[in-house]
């Protein structure tokens, strides 16, 4: 049985930082492309960071202020995300792509505002 938890959101002021964690058990964990989504209200969903590979990418608005990582050994993923603004507010997800097999963690909100 697939499972995703996250964990790490919260409400922060602008400069601040905040670490999302994604723990998943439930398939293996070592094939699957990671990255990180997030969806602010009434906007799309969009991509933050992935790791693919042996190959890392960001979102232009995230570049040198978020960095992914991922820790095999315990299935496990990571957003560190520092000098935050209040444009970062949005609930942000854990995804693990290996196709055809795509899961998605529950989200966690992120808020930041003084």
């Amino acid at each position: 049985q697939v499972q995703l938890v996250e964990s790490g959101g919260g409400s922060v002021q602008p400069g601040g930082s905040l670490r999302l964690s994604c723990v998943a058990s439930g398939f293996t964990f070592s094939r699957f492309a990671v990255a990180w989504y997030r969806q602010a209200p009434g906007k799309e969903r969009e991509l933050v960071a992935a790791i693919t590979g042996g190959s890392t990418n960001y979102a232009d608005s995230v570049k040198d202020r978020f960095t992914i990582s991922r820790d095999n050994a315990k299935n496990a993923v990571y957003l560190q995300m520092n000098s935050l603004k209040p444009e970062d507010t949005a609930v942000y997800y854990c995804r693990f792509l290996w196709l055809p097999y795509i899961y998605w963690g529950q989200g966690t909100q992120v808020t930041v505002s003084s």
